[in-house]
């Protein structure tokens, strides 16, 4: 069998194919549109600090902002089954219309709200919003850019990511310098609006042959089970143990109805996840390898974030310019990808991939509080071009052999996999940080006496994290306890970054083992 080029996209998808003039401006407006996504939360990212503020902002704990961010995530993975179903159902071009409005109404009423909890309640709308909005731009691509142009339109489409991580730090920036908290989400306004004008203008009606139903039971399903999962990955990310109740239960139950989801659609006439995608070897690798790279990525920048800001003692501005380096990998990664894959195949060009982010990952057990800061740079530079090189071919890969009617459910399978499998990612490096952490400031033996000497209150608080430690340092004039706590945080993170390097040598595994069958042969 001859191996997949990540050129070879399927004719059979181009069902609503536009005019090749037009083409260019269909992307510019999806790939706007999909750019809002990761720009949207880069920008939250630098804002959480002002958000905690009561006088600047809204006096939010840190429980509060921790939900901030995970009912954008919780809502967002939880219904982007429902939102590729609709997709195929009402036509992508309306489905993408309609999330960039219920997004665009979200961000405008979340920008006043007086509380956390109507913050939380906004974030989560926004995310019902960006679950229409993402599978929907892939579907518009996959179906009305010409096949032969179709890798090069992925290519920028999936470039969008680090374009939006890039810009959102620094418009997050100035935002808050010059304006109230409220700005970094009213400035979502007028980016929807113009891309719902480009939507109006410029892209056409796609629909398949044959208009899908509406599988309900099903759609509820997805979204209770996907909830389940990804409320239960949250709450390990945030420090709950793994059997406590907090984690296990939703884990479990949302398990188990994904399990009733996947045997209601073998069975379903008109199924909302096409179950019959996983027997192609493309489709079911490339899924495997896209949650994987996605776990390791986003695993990784947590931790490396900490780092920055921690041992090396940037500052959170600073630390955002460091990373950009990875931003712009990512950019360049993707755009250098389809050439690759046609000298190399799809194959190898994300096996180099994932295998270059390994060898990163690796590095970070051998960094230091006195690392250079262009090393570091440079390390973030390769990680960002090496998923560069994995996120296009294999969303090409996957999306080849995808009929033009399952479109929205094809790109909305490959949107799940990448949200759950940061999820997934932060909630590994955030455990094993933690518990490394707490088990090297619970070492007595390798304590300085003024550190051992604390107030068991006090002691607690130092293990609670890094970041307590250094401000209860600061605040006792005690340096011996700073120095601990960076010390116990880089032996958490060797462990983190080495259980993450494993994670992606998995990965190398099986897009090696995985994406060797061309997808125009599968079965």
């Amino acid at each position: 069998m001859g191996e997949v080029r990540a050129s070879e996209v399927s004719e059979a998808g181009a069902g609503g194919e536009v005019s090749r003039s037009s083409s260019w401006r269909v992307l510019l407006v999806v790939v706007c549109a999909q750019m809002l996504i990761w720009l949207d939360t880069s920008v939250l990212n630098v804002a959480v600090t002002t958000l905690a503020d009561p006088a600047d902002g809204l006096g939010a704990s840190s429980g509060e902002l921790e939900w901030v961010a995970s009912a954008y995530t919780l809502v967002f993975a939880g219904a982007l089954f429902a939102g590729g179903a609709l997709a195929d159902r009402f036509g992508p071009r309306s489905t993408l219309l309609a999330g960039l409005a219920l997004f665009g109404a979200a961000s405008g009423a979340g920008a006043f709200v007086s509380s956390p909890g109507w913050l939380i309640v906004a974030r989560a709308v926004m995310g019902a919003g960006s679950a229409l909005l993402m599978p929907a731009t892939l579907s518009v691509i996959v179906q009305s850019t010409p096949a032969e142009k179709r890798t090069r339109a992925i290519a920028i489409w999936s470039s969008s990511s680090g374009l939006g991580v890039a810009v959102g730090p620094v418009v997050g920036g100035a935002l808050l310098s010059n304006f109230w908290w409220g700005s970094v989400f009213l400035v979502n306004v007028p980016i929807v609006l113009l891309c719902m004008a480009g939507v109006a203008l410029f892209v056409p009606e796609l629909r398949g042959p044959a208009r899908r139903r509406l599988d309900l039971p099903g759609l509820a399903l997805s979204v209770a089970g996907l909830g389940g999962v990804v409320y239960g990955i949250i709450e390990l990310g945030n420090g709950r143990t793994w059997y406590g109740s907090h984690v296990l239960l939703p884990l479990l139950l949302g398990g188990a109805l994904l399990t009733a989801f996947v045997a209601a659609q073998r069975r379903s006439p008109a199924p909302s996840l096409d179950v019959r995608l996983f027997r192609q070897p493309g489709f079911a690798a490339g899924s495997v390898v896209l949650l994987i790279a996605f776990m390791a990525l986003a695993g990784h920048l947590f931790y490396a974030a900490f780092y920055l800001q921690g041992p090396r003692g940037l500052s959170p501005s600073d630390a955002g310019l460091v990373m950009i380096a990875a931003a712009v990998g990512i950019v360049l990664g993707s755009q250098a990808s389809p050439a690759m894959s046609r000298r190399l195949t799809a194959r190898w060009t994300v096996a180099a991939g994932v295998l270059a982010t390994a060898v990163t990952y690796i590095a970070y057990a051998w960094l230091d509080g006195g690392t250079p800061l262009w090393f570091i740079a440079a390390l973030l530079w390769i990680q960002g071009f090496g998923m560069g090189l994995v996120g296009t071919p294999v969303t090409a890969v996957m999306m080849s052999g995808v009929p033009p009617q399952l479109a929205g459910a094809g790109s909305a399978l490959n949107s799940v996999t990448r949200q759950v499998g940061g999820t997934l990612g932060v909630a590994m490096a955030g455990s094993i940080l933690s518990g490394v952490y707490r088990s090297r400031m619970s070492d007595s033996s390798e304590l300085p006496t003024a550190v051992r000497e604390l107030p068991p209150p006090l002691a607690s608080q130092a293990r609670t994290s890094a970041e307590a430690a250094r401000s209860l340092a600061e605040s006792l004039h005690l340096p011996e306890l700073a120095t601990t706590a960076d010390r116990a945080f880089l032996d958490a993170m060797y462990a983190a970054t080495l259980s993450i390097a494993a994670l992606a040598l998995v990965g190398f595994a099986v897009s090696v083992a995985g994406l060797r069958t061309r997808p125009g042969r599968q079965k």
